[in-house]
């Protein structure tokens, strides 16, 4: 496995929490976030859950850290660019869990590179 290979599959797992499933924002509630938002998100939608949770997070963007912030700014970037390689490869696949993540990794030789970029952007990597 060359190094950029295995970069680019470190990539999607890492993405795995921020929802790359490109699903709507209930997933991204539903799953969490990752670790820069999990406290950001209990202090504020605490008891909240699923379509709530979601409008909590949009409501209360600007209360977040800024750590939290550009992750959920980097996870709609990710959602919105691989949307059509998630209808494509993983249709049949029930969103949570990392499973779509997982199909996504199974099939990363059929996403678009469009999604493969926007990914590795979203690493930090250019």
């Amino acid at each position: 496995m060359t190094a950029r290979t295995t970069f680019l599959l470190t990539t999607v797992v890492a993405m795995s929490l921020f929802a790359i499933a490109a699903t709507s924002s209930v997933v991204l509630a539903q799953q969490g976030t990752t670790a820069a938002c999990s406290s950001d998100v209990d202090a504020h939608c605490a008891g909240t859950r699923g379509e709530s949770r979601a409008a909590c997070i949009k409501l209360r963007f600007k209360d977040f850290s800024l750590a939290c912030q550009l992750a959920l700014v980097k996870a709609r970037a990710v959602r919105k660019a691989c949307r059509a390689d998630v209808k494509k490869n993983c249709a049949d696949i029930k969103p949570g869990g990392g499973r779509i993540e997982a199909c996504l990794k199974d099939h990363f030789a059929d996403v678009s590179d469009p999604c493969k970029e926007t990914i590795s952007q979203a690493a930090g990597k250019s």
